[in-house]
Protein backbone atom coordinates (compact mmCIF):
# COMPACT_ATOMS: atom_id res chain seq x y z
CA UNK A 1 0.00 0.00 0.00
CA UNK A 2 2.55 2.17 0.98
CA UNK A 3 4.69 1.50 -2.74
CA UNK A 4 1.27 2.50 -4.50
CA UNK A 5 0.97 5.81 -2.76
CA UNK A 6 4.62 6.19 -3.58
CA UNK A 7 4.25 6.19 -6.80
CA UNK A 8 1.08 8.56 -6.84
CA UNK A 9 2.45 11.11 -5.38
CA UNK A 10 5.68 10.68 -7.91
CA UNK A 11 3.10 10.81 -10.94
CA UNK A 12 1.77 13.99 -9.52
CA UNK A 13 4.51 15.71 -8.73
CA UNK A 14 7.09 14.67 -12.05
CA UNK A 15 4.64 13.86 -14.65
CA UNK A 16 1.12 15.85 -14.16
CA UNK A 17 3.88 18.86 -14.78
CA UNK A 18 5.02 17.47 -18.13
CA UNK A 19 1.33 17.47 -19.38
CA UNK A 20 0.58 21.09 -17.86
CA UNK A 21 3.02 22.29 -20.20
CA UNK A 22 0.61 21.40 -23.01
CA UNK A 23 -1.79 23.63 -21.88
CA UNK A 24 -2.51 26.94 -22.19
CA UNK A 25 -0.94 29.51 -19.79
CA UNK A 26 -2.67 30.99 -16.87
CA UNK A 27 -2.28 34.63 -15.60
CA UNK A 28 0.61 33.44 -13.16
CA UNK A 29 2.30 31.58 -15.46
CA UNK A 30 2.48 34.14 -18.23
CA UNK A 31 3.80 36.77 -15.72
CA UNK A 32 6.63 33.81 -14.80
CA UNK A 33 7.18 33.74 -18.80
CA UNK A 34 7.38 37.07 -19.12
CA UNK A 35 10.09 37.67 -16.41
CA UNK A 36 12.45 34.66 -17.75
CA UNK A 37 12.10 35.97 -21.40
CA UNK A 38 13.09 39.01 -20.08
CA UNK A 39 16.34 38.10 -18.06
CA UNK A 40 17.28 36.32 -21.52
CA UNK A 41 16.96 39.07 -23.61
CA UNK A 42 19.05 40.99 -21.49
CA UNK A 43 21.99 38.22 -20.82
CA UNK A 44 21.16 36.99 -24.77
CA UNK A 45 24.35 37.51 -27.23
CA UNK A 46 21.91 38.13 -30.17
CA UNK A 47 19.37 41.53 -30.81
CA UNK A 48 15.59 40.79 -30.33
CA UNK A 49 12.92 43.34 -30.99
CA UNK A 50 10.48 44.13 -28.30
CA UNK A 51 7.73 43.13 -30.59
CA UNK A 52 9.02 39.80 -31.26
CA UNK A 53 9.34 39.53 -27.66
CA UNK A 54 5.77 40.31 -26.94
CA UNK A 55 4.35 38.10 -29.84
CA UNK A 56 6.22 35.22 -27.99
CA UNK A 57 5.64 35.53 -24.65
CA UNK A 58 1.42 36.19 -25.44
CA UNK A 59 1.30 32.91 -26.85
CA UNK A 60 4.15 30.19 -27.26
CA UNK A 61 1.37 27.97 -28.20
CA UNK A 62 1.99 29.59 -31.82
CA UNK A 63 5.31 27.76 -31.97
CA UNK A 64 3.80 24.49 -32.18
CA UNK A 65 1.87 25.49 -34.97
CA UNK A 66 5.57 26.16 -36.59
CA UNK A 67 4.64 30.01 -37.14
CA UNK A 68 7.78 30.97 -35.66
CA UNK A 69 11.14 29.56 -36.37
CA UNK A 70 12.63 26.44 -34.06
CA UNK A 71 16.31 28.76 -33.53
CA UNK A 72 14.41 32.21 -32.83
CA UNK A 73 12.00 30.24 -30.06
CA UNK A 74 14.46 28.41 -28.79
CA UNK A 75 16.43 31.49 -27.49
CA UNK A 76 13.21 32.51 -25.06
CA UNK A 77 13.14 29.23 -23.35
CA UNK A 78 15.37 27.50 -20.78
CA UNK A 79 15.87 24.23 -19.71
CA UNK A 80 16.60 22.99 -15.89
CA UNK A 81 20.69 22.35 -16.57
CA UNK A 82 20.89 26.09 -18.21
CA UNK A 83 18.40 28.38 -15.62
CA UNK A 84 20.32 25.91 -12.60
CA UNK A 85 23.70 26.58 -13.60
CA UNK A 86 26.22 27.99 -11.85
CA UNK A 87 27.26 30.36 -14.93
CA UNK A 88 23.79 31.40 -14.90
CA UNK A 89 23.84 33.19 -11.53
CA UNK A 90 27.35 34.59 -12.12
CA UNK A 91 25.81 36.49 -15.06
CA UNK A 92 22.60 37.81 -13.42
CA UNK A 93 25.19 38.68 -10.21
CA UNK A 94 26.99 40.52 -12.32
CA UNK A 95 24.44 42.46 -14.00
CA UNK A 96 23.37 43.58 -11.04
CA UNK A 97 26.80 44.19 -9.42
CA UNK A 98 27.11 48.15 -8.30
CA UNK A 99 31.19 48.00 -9.28
CA UNK A 100 29.39 48.12 -13.23
CA UNK A 101 27.76 51.58 -12.48
CA UNK A 102 29.70 53.27 -9.41
CA UNK A 103 32.99 52.13 -10.24
CA UNK A 104 34.81 55.97 -10.91
CA UNK A 105 37.61 54.32 -13.56
CA UNK A 106 34.52 53.42 -15.60
CA UNK A 107 32.70 56.33 -15.58
CA UNK A 108 35.88 58.28 -15.92
CA UNK A 109 37.20 56.77 -19.06
CA UNK A 110 35.74 59.33 -21.68
CA UNK A 111 37.95 57.71 -24.96
CA UNK A 112 36.15 54.33 -24.12
CA UNK A 113 32.60 55.88 -23.50
CA UNK A 114 32.97 58.51 -26.29
CA UNK A 115 34.95 57.23 -28.91
CA UNK A 116 33.71 56.47 -32.45
CA UNK A 117 32.28 52.73 -32.97
CA UNK A 118 32.68 51.74 -29.84
CA UNK A 119 30.29 48.89 -29.03
CA UNK A 120 28.53 48.98 -25.50
CA UNK A 121 28.86 45.79 -23.25
CA UNK A 122 25.81 44.03 -23.25
CA UNK A 123 25.82 43.16 -19.16
CA UNK A 124 25.70 47.30 -18.71
CA UNK A 125 23.52 49.44 -20.64
CA UNK A 126 25.02 53.02 -21.36
CA UNK A 127 23.66 55.42 -23.66
CA UNK A 128 26.25 56.61 -26.23
CA UNK A 129 25.05 60.38 -27.01
CA UNK A 130 26.37 61.89 -30.09
CA UNK A 131 29.41 64.29 -30.08
CA UNK A 132 28.83 68.00 -28.87
CA UNK A 133 30.35 71.08 -30.96
CA UNK A 134 30.78 74.39 -30.12
CA UNK A 135 31.92 76.50 -32.51
CA UNK A 136 34.28 79.27 -30.21
CA UNK A 137 35.30 82.59 -32.15
CA UNK A 138 38.98 82.74 -33.74
CA UNK A 139 40.92 85.32 -32.14
CA UNK A 140 44.21 86.30 -33.44
CA UNK A 141 46.24 89.71 -32.21
CA UNK A 142 45.20 92.65 -34.20
CA UNK A 143 47.98 94.76 -35.89
CA UNK A 144 48.06 99.02 -35.98
CA UNK A 145 46.87 99.05 -39.32
CA UNK A 146 44.14 97.11 -39.51
CA UNK A 147 42.42 99.54 -37.01
CA UNK A 148 43.56 102.60 -38.64
CA UNK A 149 44.27 101.47 -41.87
CA UNK A 150 44.13 105.32 -43.65
CA UNK A 151 46.99 106.52 -41.94
CA UNK A 152 49.90 108.66 -43.24
CA UNK A 153 53.53 107.87 -42.75
CA UNK A 154 53.54 110.87 -40.63
CA UNK A 155 50.72 110.08 -38.24
CA UNK A 156 51.61 106.70 -37.59
CA UNK A 157 55.31 107.34 -36.82
CA UNK A 158 53.56 110.31 -34.16
CA UNK A 159 51.06 107.72 -32.96
CA UNK A 160 54.12 105.63 -31.88
CA UNK A 161 55.89 108.65 -30.12
CA UNK A 162 56.02 108.89 -26.24
CA UNK A 163 53.31 111.90 -26.70
CA UNK A 164 51.23 110.08 -29.70
CA UNK A 165 48.77 111.59 -31.72
CA UNK A 166 46.50 114.50 -30.48
CA UNK A 167 44.20 116.84 -32.16
CA UNK A 168 41.46 119.16 -31.31
CA UNK A 169 38.42 120.25 -33.19
CA UNK A 170 35.12 121.85 -32.76
CA UNK A 171 31.69 120.06 -33.57
CA UNK A 172 31.78 121.87 -37.42
CA UNK A 173 34.76 119.86 -37.75
CA UNK A 174 35.45 116.40 -38.99
CA UNK A 175 37.90 114.28 -37.07
CA UNK A 176 41.49 113.11 -38.56
CA UNK A 177 41.44 109.85 -36.63
CA UNK A 178 39.25 107.73 -38.04
CA UNK A 179 39.05 103.84 -37.54
CA UNK A 180 38.15 100.77 -39.46
CA UNK A 181 34.17 101.20 -39.54
CA UNK A 182 34.25 97.37 -40.03
CA UNK A 183 35.32 96.96 -36.49
CA UNK A 184 32.66 98.98 -35.14
CA UNK A 185 35.18 101.18 -32.42
CA UNK A 186 33.13 104.46 -33.00
CA UNK A 187 33.92 106.90 -30.32
CA UNK A 188 33.20 110.00 -32.00
CA UNK A 189 29.44 108.54 -32.22
CA UNK A 190 29.02 108.34 -28.46
CA UNK A 191 31.00 111.50 -27.38
CA UNK A 192 28.73 113.22 -30.23
CA UNK A 193 25.41 111.88 -28.26
CA UNK A 194 26.52 114.25 -25.59
CA UNK A 195 26.09 117.01 -28.33
CA UNK A 196 29.73 118.76 -27.27
CA UNK A 197 30.96 121.68 -28.24
CA UNK A 198 34.49 120.93 -28.55
CA UNK A 199 36.16 117.49 -29.44
CA UNK A 200 39.90 116.30 -28.41
CA UNK A 201 40.95 113.38 -30.17
CA UNK A 202 43.98 111.05 -29.47
CA UNK A 203 45.79 108.00 -30.29
CA UNK A 204 49.20 106.25 -28.92
CA UNK A 205 50.65 103.12 -28.90
CA UNK A 206 52.50 101.85 -25.61
CA UNK A 207 55.25 99.47 -27.14
CA UNK A 208 55.80 96.43 -25.01
CA UNK A 209 58.71 96.16 -23.24
CA UNK A 210 59.17 92.53 -21.22
CA UNK A 211 56.30 90.40 -22.81
CA UNK A 212 52.84 91.11 -24.31
CA UNK A 213 50.46 92.61 -22.15
CA UNK A 214 46.73 91.27 -22.20
CA UNK A 215 42.83 92.55 -21.57
CA UNK A 216 43.46 91.51 -17.39
CA UNK A 217 46.85 93.73 -17.58
CA UNK A 218 44.99 96.40 -19.24
CA UNK A 219 42.25 96.44 -16.80
CA UNK A 220 44.79 96.04 -13.66
CA UNK A 221 46.36 99.15 -14.88
CA UNK A 222 43.05 100.86 -14.90
CA UNK A 223 42.11 100.45 -11.31
CA UNK A 224 44.74 102.39 -9.84
CA UNK A 225 42.71 105.30 -9.28
CA UNK A 226 45.03 106.97 -6.59
CA UNK A 227 48.27 107.32 -8.63
CA UNK A 228 46.47 109.69 -11.08
CA UNK A 229 48.04 112.44 -8.70
CA UNK A 230 51.27 111.52 -9.24
CA UNK A 231 51.46 112.34 -12.92
CA UNK A 232 52.53 115.96 -13.79
CA UNK A 233 52.06 117.95 -17.39
CA UNK A 234 54.76 120.51 -18.59
CA UNK A 235 53.49 124.13 -17.81
CA UNK A 236 55.72 127.26 -18.65
CA UNK A 237 58.91 125.08 -18.17
CA UNK A 238 58.11 123.53 -15.46
CA UNK A 239 56.17 120.43 -14.43
CA UNK A 240 52.60 121.24 -12.91
CA UNK A 241 50.72 118.70 -10.88
CA UNK A 242 46.90 119.16 -12.25
CA UNK A 243 45.32 116.47 -9.81
CA UNK A 244 45.89 117.16 -6.01
CA UNK A 245 44.02 114.24 -5.01
CA UNK A 246 42.73 111.43 -6.77
CA UNK A 247 40.37 108.45 -5.43
CA UNK A 248 37.70 106.16 -5.66
CA UNK A 249 33.81 107.23 -3.87
CA UNK A 250 31.62 104.70 -2.98
CA UNK A 251 29.32 105.76 -5.23
CA UNK A 252 26.77 109.00 -6.90
CA UNK A 253 25.18 109.62 -3.04
CA UNK A 254 27.36 108.29 -1.19
CA UNK A 255 31.08 109.96 -1.74
CA UNK A 256 32.97 108.32 0.83
CA UNK A 257 36.62 107.97 -0.20
CA UNK A 258 37.39 103.97 -0.81
CA UNK A 259 41.03 102.50 -1.72
CA UNK A 260 41.70 100.53 -4.67
CA UNK A 261 41.32 97.17 -4.81
CA UNK A 262 43.58 94.55 -5.07
CA UNK A 263 44.50 93.22 -8.58
CA UNK A 264 41.69 90.84 -10.30
CA UNK A 265 42.65 87.70 -11.37
CA UNK A 266 39.54 87.42 -13.80
CA UNK A 267 37.82 90.14 -16.09
CA UNK A 268 34.55 91.33 -14.95
CA UNK A 269 31.86 92.10 -18.02
CA UNK A 270 31.62 95.60 -17.03
CA UNK A 271 31.71 97.46 -14.41
CA UNK A 272 30.80 101.29 -13.40
CA UNK A 273 33.29 103.25 -10.74
CA UNK A 274 33.20 106.27 -9.36
CA UNK A 275 36.01 109.25 -8.79
CA UNK A 276 36.63 112.24 -7.45
CA UNK A 277 39.37 114.41 -8.78
CA UNK A 278 40.44 117.62 -7.19
CA UNK A 279 41.92 119.82 -9.72
CA UNK A 280 43.99 122.88 -9.16
CA UNK A 281 41.75 125.34 -10.61
CA UNK A 282 38.27 123.51 -10.62
CA UNK A 283 38.26 121.87 -7.41
CA UNK A 284 35.93 118.59 -6.60
CA UNK A 285 35.16 116.96 -9.90
CA UNK A 286 33.09 113.87 -9.69
CA UNK A 287 33.41 111.28 -12.46
CA UNK A 288 31.29 108.05 -13.51
CA UNK A 289 33.83 105.59 -15.52
CA UNK A 290 31.63 102.64 -17.29
CA UNK A 291 34.02 99.95 -18.19
CA UNK A 292 33.46 97.19 -20.56
CA UNK A 293 34.65 94.41 -22.53
CA UNK A 294 34.47 92.98 -25.85
CA UNK A 295 36.81 90.09 -27.56
CA UNK A 296 39.58 92.69 -28.33
CA UNK A 297 39.34 95.66 -26.08
CA UNK A 298 38.33 97.36 -23.11
CA UNK A 299 36.23 100.94 -23.03
CA UNK A 300 36.00 103.31 -20.43
CA UNK A 301 33.77 105.83 -21.06
CA UNK A 302 34.12 108.94 -18.30
CA UNK A 303 31.74 111.47 -17.56
CA UNK A 304 30.78 113.98 -15.38
CA UNK A 305 27.65 113.81 -13.08
CA UNK A 306 27.81 116.78 -11.38
CA UNK A 307 28.16 120.18 -12.44
CA UNK A 308 32.20 121.83 -12.99
CA UNK A 309 32.39 125.15 -11.00
CA UNK A 310 34.78 127.80 -10.94
CA UNK A 311 34.04 128.83 -7.57
CA UNK A 312 30.77 129.31 -7.71
CA UNK A 313 30.19 129.93 -11.54
CA UNK A 314 29.14 126.37 -12.80
CA UNK A 315 31.13 126.29 -15.81
CA UNK A 316 30.01 122.72 -17.24
CA UNK A 317 26.71 120.74 -16.59
CA UNK A 318 26.78 117.51 -14.91
CA UNK A 319 26.58 114.53 -18.08
CA UNK A 320 28.35 117.70 -20.37
CA UNK A 321 31.76 116.48 -20.01
CA UNK A 322 32.75 113.28 -21.89
CA UNK A 323 35.69 111.15 -22.35
CA UNK A 324 35.98 107.43 -24.01
CA UNK A 325 38.92 105.78 -24.13
CA UNK A 326 39.40 102.13 -26.13
CA UNK A 327 42.52 100.05 -25.02
CA UNK A 328 43.31 96.95 -26.96
CA UNK A 329 46.71 94.85 -27.09
CA UNK A 330 48.08 95.12 -30.86
CA UNK A 331 51.02 93.64 -32.23
CA UNK A 332 53.14 96.79 -31.78
CA UNK A 333 52.10 97.34 -28.31
CA UNK A 334 48.57 98.48 -26.23
CA UNK A 335 46.98 100.84 -28.76
CA UNK A 336 45.18 103.92 -26.30
CA UNK A 337 42.59 105.56 -28.53
CA UNK A 338 40.84 108.39 -27.02
CA UNK A 339 37.76 111.08 -28.02
CA UNK A 340 36.56 113.70 -25.50
CA UNK A 341 33.92 116.42 -25.57
CA UNK A 342 32.30 118.86 -24.10
CA UNK A 343 30.11 122.18 -23.93
CA UNK A 344 30.85 125.39 -23.56
CA UNK A 345 28.12 128.02 -23.91
CA UNK A 346 28.88 130.34 -26.17
CA UNK A 347 29.70 133.67 -23.92
CA UNK A 348 32.11 131.27 -21.96
CA UNK A 349 33.90 130.06 -25.09
CA UNK A 350 34.50 133.05 -26.31
CA UNK A 351 35.97 134.38 -23.40
CA UNK A 352 38.16 131.33 -21.89
CA UNK A 353 40.09 128.89 -23.71
CA UNK A 354 39.57 125.65 -22.40
CA UNK A 355 40.12 123.31 -24.77
CA UNK A 356 44.08 123.17 -23.64
CA UNK A 357 43.24 122.64 -20.31
CA UNK A 358 41.36 119.80 -21.36
CA UNK A 359 44.54 118.44 -23.86
CA UNK A 360 46.59 119.08 -20.80
CA UNK A 361 44.51 116.63 -18.37
CA UNK A 362 44.08 114.38 -21.44
CA UNK A 363 48.07 113.81 -21.32
CA UNK A 364 47.95 113.06 -18.21
CA UNK A 365 45.38 110.26 -18.02
CA UNK A 366 47.58 108.70 -21.03
CA UNK A 367 50.67 109.30 -18.75
CA UNK A 368 48.70 107.29 -15.92
CA UNK A 369 47.95 104.64 -18.21
CA UNK A 370 50.85 103.87 -19.49
CA UNK A 371 52.65 104.34 -16.07
CA UNK A 372 50.23 101.22 -15.27
CA UNK A 373 50.85 99.28 -18.13
CA UNK A 374 54.78 99.14 -17.08
CA UNK A 375 54.03 98.15 -13.59
CA UNK A 376 52.12 95.33 -14.82
CA UNK A 377 55.31 94.40 -17.18
CA UNK A 378 57.32 95.00 -13.82
CA UNK A 379 54.84 92.68 -11.76
CA UNK A 380 55.24 89.69 -13.94
CA UNK A 381 59.28 90.00 -14.15
CA UNK A 382 59.15 89.58 -10.79
CA UNK A 383 57.00 86.46 -10.81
Amino acid sequence: MAGKAACLIFLFFFIFPLYGEDSSFTEDSSFDNMWFLFEELILSDETFFFEELFIYAGDLSLHEAGEFPDESFDEFLFDDETFLSDDFFYEEELFLSEDIFLDEETLSDEETLLAEGTIPDDDAFFFEAPDMLFEVPEYEMRSFNDIFPGFSRMQRMSAMSRTGLRRSFTKDESPSIISNPDLEINLLGSVMSKNPSHLIEAVVVVPYNERELDLLDIYNALGRIEKIKDHSSPMNGRDIYIFTESTRIQSARNRRAISDPLPAVLLPFSETIYLRLNEINLGNIFIRGDISISMYGITYNMTNFTDVRYFLVPLMRAERFSTIIYLEPVKEGILIYSMSGFYLPGFIADRVNLTPNINRRIEIFIKWITDGLRNQESIAADL
